[in-house]
């Protein structure tokens, strides 16, 4: 894949910030019931805060709160979805919803998201790689389910720079402030072939 493959990502009309040049990212589909996701950051990274590599890179909640990569994913028609984060410290986490930020708990995937990272001074490169099967059934499915079933895709980005002030970003936003929990954020969509798991 080629830089030019990445969606851009844009910033919140009220959350600038200056230091930063560009943010894009991907998502695929890796395999029947596996994602795979890729994120890049360019700026100068002295003028981020980037979390540092952590001891025990597991579940950890409230990574938004510092420079994060994420993803929301739902099937097309259904209100349920499942939110995903990224540290650049090894560290992740998954959550499900019920609806719009409505009945939040912890998401059970397969495994842990396996995350690779390359960091220079001016980039920061971000790939996860997530067996999610077990999450999409929790997800159940909407209306349109048939042979093959769409998955609807939020992708996102906070950026957190060194006076602590957050930026973000994200494929598209709805009017008034950040949210990309938002049904007009979820704007990629991947067609999802049948598979034993979870059709009806």
């Amino acid at each position: 894949m080629t830089d030019s493959s990445f969606l851009s990502l844009a910033a919140h009309p009220d959350t600038p910030s200056g230091g930063v040049r560009r943010v894009a990212a991907w998502a695929e589909l890796a395999g029947p019931d596996v994602l795979r996701f890729h994120y890049l950051l360019e700026a100068d990274l002295k003028q981020v805060r980037v979390p540092s590599p952590a001891a025990d890179a597991a579940r950890a909640d409230d990574l938004w709160a510092h420079t994060c990569f994420e993803a929301f994913i739902r099937f097309a028609g259904s209100p349920r979805y499942l939110e995903l984060n990224f540290s650049p410290s090894g560290q992740w986490a998954a959550y499900g919803f019920e609806s719009y930020r409505q009945g939040m708990a912890p998401a059970e995937l397969d495994a842990p998201p396996r995350l690779t990272q390359q960091r220079s001074n001016e980039r920061l490169d971000l790939r996860a790689e997530v067996a999610f099967s077990g999450a999409l059934l929790s997800l159940g499915t909407g209306p349109d389910a048939g042979p093959e079933r769409r998955l609807r895709i939020a992708l996102s980005t906070v950026v957190e720079d060194r006076e602590g002030r957050l930026s973000y970003w994200a494929l598209s936003h709805p009017p008034g402030r950040p949210d990309f929990h938002h049904t007009d954020s979820f704007s990629l969509t991947l067609e999802l072939p049948a598979h034993p798991l979870i059709t009806s």
